[in-house]
């Protein structure tokens, strides 16, 4: 709307509330907005415990290395912390709606402990023409369901 709230969807709370180890009933699941650099088109929600397992192996890189200075930038100088309020919506600041350019509708993509906020139209140029352009390589009888034989070490 037009103060830039956008209503996160209740199976995405019902993430952020379970992922929050602070979180009681009754009270607002806490997250944070990783916005990114000028080439992130999107904003992407982390859970509580998503951005301290973020954290932790950020911390774990040697101290004074770039890496661990750049992903510092990036996932602490780049981010927003907030929480859900009482009606289930997110305010985001003018800041994060201008840097995807969200005017109107916004899209929601679930990725586990982790969820994107897209500019529908952004997404469906970016994102979907990326997923046919590697559908397109592949053969027209392959499922990609086969990246899952073997997954997780079975």
């Amino acid at each position: 709307d037009s103060k830039g709230r956008v209503s996160i969807p209740a199976s995405f709370r019902r993430v952020l509330e379970s992922s929050d180890p602070n979180w009681q009933p009754g009270e607002n699941p806490e997250l944070v907005i990783v916005y990114g650099d000028h080439r992130r088109k999107y904003l992407e929600c982390y859970t509580i415990e998503a951005i301290e397992e973020v954290d932790a192996k950020i911390d774990a890189l040697p101290r004074g290395s770039m890496e661990r200075k750049m992903l510092q930038r990036l996932f602490h100088g780049m981010s927003f912390p907030t929480n859900v309020d009482e009606t289930g919506r997110l305010v985001l600041p003018a800041k994060l709606r201008s840097k995807i350019e969200l005017d109107g509708e916004a899209f929601f993509i679930a990725s586990g402990d982790t969820f994107q906020i897209w500019k529908p139209e952004t997404y469906e140029a970016e994102e979907l023409a990326a997923t046919e352009e590697w559908l397109d390589e592949l053969p027209e009888d392959f499922d990609p369901l086969q990246f899952l034989d073997g997954a997780g070490g079975a």
